[in-house]
Parts: C-alpha cells; sequence; structure tokens
C-alpha cells in the first residue's frame, strides 16, 4: 500500500496532514494526504515504492504535534467475512515483519468506540493466528516492531506496523490517565500527561523531584500546581483568582495575586515554569520565550490555544517566534510540543534550556 496512517484526535484531520505533508517534503519524499472529516486518522499516500517505510523511519515521531501514532499501512482490507476475517487478514501479512507486540484497536471516534468490545475479543484469534503464520513473536517483545490492525468498521480495517523506537507505545496512541480525587481541577490531568510524555522516565527521579522551584502562571483554581506539590516542589502560584484551600495547606504553595504576565520572580533559582493562560498563543509564547532569556527557568510547559482557522499556521507562528527570540538571545534551547489526549483547541508545549 506504500502509505503511512496516522491518529489524531478528531476535527483535527487537516492539521495532522500539513504537518506529515510539511516533513516529508522537508526530505523530498513525496506523496499527498488522504484525509476524512472527523474520522480520527490521516492516510498518507507516498508515490515511490518502499517510501513508506523510509519515512516512518526518518520522520521522528516525537516531533510530530498532532499526529497520536506513526504506522507504515501495508493494506487496507474491505469486506472482510464476519464469519472468517483471519483468513482475510492473513492473505495481507506477506509485508509484515516479524513483531514483538500487537495493538486491534479503532480511531477515536465517537462511532469507532463501539467497536471497542469487538477489538478485545478479536485480539485472542488474531494473536495466535499471526504467531502461527511466524509473523508474531511466542512472547511478547517490547524492542520489536507492533502490528496495528485498526478497524473502521466490523469487516474494515488497516493492517500496518510501527517500529518501537518512533512510535507511541499506548493503544490508540492514547496515555489514560485517572483524575486524582482531590484535584482542584481536571485540568490537572493535562501537566500529569506532559510530564509522562516530555520527561524520559529515566530522568524523571532528578527533573521532577522534591525540594525543586517551581512557577505557575494563571494557576486558579490549583490543577497544574496540584502536579508540582504531589511531586515535593516548592510552588509560586500567580493568579487573582483563588487557590484550593488544600493545597495552601501543604505549607508547599505560596500565592501572589498578580498579572502572570507582569510577575518576576525575585531569584533565578526556577526549575520549572508551568502556564495555562487563556491568552493568545503568541503573547503566551513570547513570554515563555523571555522567561528562559531572562534565566529565570530551566524548564517550561505550557498551553497554546489555537485558533480554529488557522490552528496550524498559528502553531507555526508561534514556534518561529521562540526560535527568532531564543537565537537572537543566544540561547540555545530544545523544544518538544503535542496534542495531547487531554488537550482539547489547544497543544501543550515543552520548552528547555540548553
Amino acid at each position: 500500500m506504500n502509505s503511512i496512517l496516522l491518529y489524531c484526535r478528531p476535527g483535527f484531520e487537516k492539521e495532522c496532514a500539513a504537518e506529515i505533508q510539511d516533513k516529508a517534503d522537508g526530505m523530498a519524499f513525496y506523496g499527498f494526504a488522504k484525509t476524512k472529516a472527523n474520522s480520527g486518522f490521516v492516510i498518507f499516500q507516498c508515490h515511490e515504492a518502499g517510501v513508506a517505510e523510509t519515512l516512518a523511519k526518518k520522520v521522528s515521531f516525537n516531533q510530530l504535534v498532532f499526529a497520536r501514532q506513526l504506522i507504515i499501512c501495508i493494506a487496507h482490507i474491505t469486506d472482510m467475512p464476519v464469519d472468517d476475517r483471519i483468513s482475510a487478514i492473513i492473505a495481507n501479512v506477506d509485508d509484515l515483519p516479524v513483531c514483538g507486540h500487537i495493538f486491534v484497536e479503532t480511531a477515536d471516534t465517537s462511532e469507532a468506540k463501539e467497536l471497542s468490545k469487538f477489538c478485545r475479543k478479536f485480539t485472542v484469534p488474531v494473536r495466535q493466528a499471526l504467531r502461527k503464520h511466524k509473523k508474531l513473536l511466542p512472547d511478547e517483545v517490547q524492542n520489536r516492531p507492533t502490528v496495528h490492525l485498526m478497524f473502521t468498521g466490523t469487516d474494515s480495517a488497516y493492517l500496518g506496523y510501527s517500529y518501537s523506537y518512533n512510535h507511541s507505545p499506548y493503544p490508540m496512541g492514547i496515555l489514560r490517565l485517572r483524575s486524582p480525587s482531590d484535584a482542584p481541577s481536571r485540568s490537572t490531568l493535562k501537566l500529569e500527561e506532559a510530564f509522562l510524555t516530555f520527561i524520559p522516565e529515566e530522568e524523571r527521579e532528578e527533573r521532577l523531584t522534591s525540594g525543586l522551584k517551581a512557577v505557575d502562571l494563571g494557576a486558579s483554581p490549583g490543577g497544574w500546581t496540584y502536579q508540582l506539590v504531589r511531586r515535593g516542589m516548592m510552588v509560586s502560584a500567580v493568579d487573582n483568582g483563588t487557590m484550593a484551600e488544600s493545597l495552601m495547606e501543604t505549607g508547599q504553595v505560596r500565592h501572589y495575586m498578580e498579572d502572570g504576565f507582569k510577575f518576576k520572580p525575585s531569584k533565578k533559582n526556577i526549575h520549572w515554569l508551568v502556564c495555562d493562560m487563556i491568552e493568545k498563543p503568541a503573547k503566551v509564547a513570547e513570554l515563555m520565550a523571555w522567561w528562559l532569556i531572562e534565566g529565570y527557568c530551566k524548564e517550561a510547559i505550557f498551553n497554546l490555544k489555537l485558533p480554529m482557522k488557522r490552528r496550524y499556521d498559528e502553531m507555526k507562528h508561534c514556534f518561529d517566534l521562540i526560535d527568532e527570540l531564543l537565537k537572537e538571545n543566544e540561547v540555545r534551547y530544545q523544544l518538544q510540543a503535542k496534542h495531547l489526549y487531554h488537550d482539547r483547541e489547544e497543544i501543550t508545549v515543552h520548552l528547555k534550556r540548553g
């Protein structure tokens, strides 16, 4: 089939398509994106044979903002007999490498979710069939490719695989979290997902440890502050609104009733700056860049609220603005961004000095 299958949040197919198109064009891998509104996935059809596999290796999944998963698609199987789907699938596995894991899944849409129960039941027989045909190892091995069977109906599915070093390790590309019962708001899950997405597991003990200083701009009522406090950090919470009393009682939070755009820390000893203020994305991006330029913080996680009609263009504008400001001031940096599962019309950005 020589194509790439990408999952995304329903309604963001155009942004996901524009992003993979930009990445492919920049590497001189030519093709075109096929989208269907609110489908929750995008197909990028490559012009030349073999390009899909090369593209899936060279495009860094971690640098894709809107894609939840990156899959080399080898077949679109339709009209499967409902009494023998296995045979239809096995007839299309010749180009499948020997894999160590399998996800039988759907797109993240209300309609597709009705297939979830079927997918769970179907996982066992298709896993057994793939092992019998030597396309899946007898035991799960995480550092081998993963088989993806993404059903769009009970008789149709996309078959493909992803590389363990360049994909999401979660079914449907979704890191599912449970909202803590004592958190002041559900927005707390955005920051928790961001930490788990952007900070490698082996570095969390050092970079998310007790005793670090943090600032939360636009903190009220404290959903993001909660994540900092539960990790033992000392937090300056900046907002004209009130903070949850449970957070103030910890003794780890100092509340500054100020405008987040005007607040300046008294010392340059802050590790984390976090910000979920509702404001024009370029204004937030500029503020975050200046915190790094002034040396106020080492790392920042913030949300950019994107306008409905210009999401992708506005995102690029913000990234260009950050790049221009930091380079002008000779600040080296690393930037990652994702449209997280717990985001809606915003994307979450991680900015780090160095």
